[in-house]
């Protein structure tokens, strides 16, 4: 019986130095009030009352750095806001320097980020600012990780999350956006008109062209026709014409009982020869043979 008075306490504190640490977290063990020795993942045992053991966690970790007025360089107050992810380092000489060399580095990296977020901006028109959202994360990466190098803390990366003005300069930012998109819009509308229009101008210019062409190649084709009749009268009908009005000479003659002397072998004597009846000599001798 005397053993197990002895036992009991001895097991209740084993039990009750027990500590265990995650692959997430790394220890700092104390001893009476004084650094001991560092806690890695895993099984660890510490003495009750005399032994504290303090666990810090080593993963990525966002805190933000809450909204806050600042006055840009063009004397308008922007809202802005910004997240910052970062990790406690592994290693021991880190995770004591996130313990014992600052004082709650959550609280002091969000102080830090919204002091730096106003000195960067500060030197910012409204518009540049949020145009240049890339190299204000980058300034605010550099002067975060700069500052925290001691207290064994490593900044992954910096998240601006929104830099708005006031409402009312919102509004006419709006209101400025809108006229130009219904600017831009009014533009191309009329470039497509003024395309579209020039499209059937040159359809018509197309069209008259054509008819012009068409009206030129008929005008030609009459016109050649024209030349082609006038070839044939000239070839076939003036000598005809001209043997008619020899015979009108000659009918006007023998009405006055004149006298004509009409060359032999010519075109007149056969005329006159068949109008009589009379076959020129010429043909008969041919007929003959």
């Amino acid at each position: 019986m005397n053993y197990l008075y002895l036992i009991i306490p001895v097991v209740v504190i084993f039990f009750a130095g027990i500590r265990i640490v995650r692959p997430t977290e790394r220890g700092l063990i104390e001893r009476l009030g004084k650094y001991h020795n560092f806690a890695n993942p895993g099984f660890h045992w510490i003495i009750p009352v005399i032994d504290r053991i303090f666990v810090i966690n080593v993963t990525e970790q966002m805190v933000d750095a809450q909204p806050q007025e600042i006055i840009t360089n063009d004397n308008l107050n922007a809202s802005v806001d910004a997240q910052v992810y970062f990790r406690v380092k592994s290693d021991e000489a880190s995770v004591k320097g996130s313990t014992y060399d600052v004082n709650n580095y959550k609280w002091q990296i969000v102080q830090l980020a919204r002091t730096t977020l106003r000195n960067i901006i500060g030197t910012l028109t409204l518009k540049s600012a949020n145009s240049e959202r890339g190299k204000i994360n980058t300034e605010l990466l550099a002067t975060l990780d700069k500052e925290t190098k001691g207290w064994g803390i490593e900044i992954i990366r910096t998240e601006l999350k929104q830099i708005d003005p006031p409402s009312d300069v919102q509004d006419t930012m709006n209101k400025v956006v809108k006229a130009e998109n219904e600017k831009i819009a009014a533009i191309d509308s009329a470039t497509a008109a003024e395309t579209v229009a020039d499209g059937i101008k040159r359809g018509k210019i197309k069209e008259a062209e054509g008819y012009k062409q068409a009206k030129i190649l008929h005008a030609e084709g009459e016109a050649e026709a024209i030349r082609l009749v006038n070839e044939a009268a000239n070839k076939y009908f003036i000598g005809n014409a001209q043997l008619l009005r020899k015979l009108e000479a000659l009918e006007a003659s023998l009405g006055n009982n004149a006298k004509i002397v009409i060359p032999a072998g010519t075109e007149l004597v056969n005329i006159i020869g068949e109008m009589a009846g009379i076959v020129p000599l010429e043909r008969k001798k041919r007929g003959d043979q």
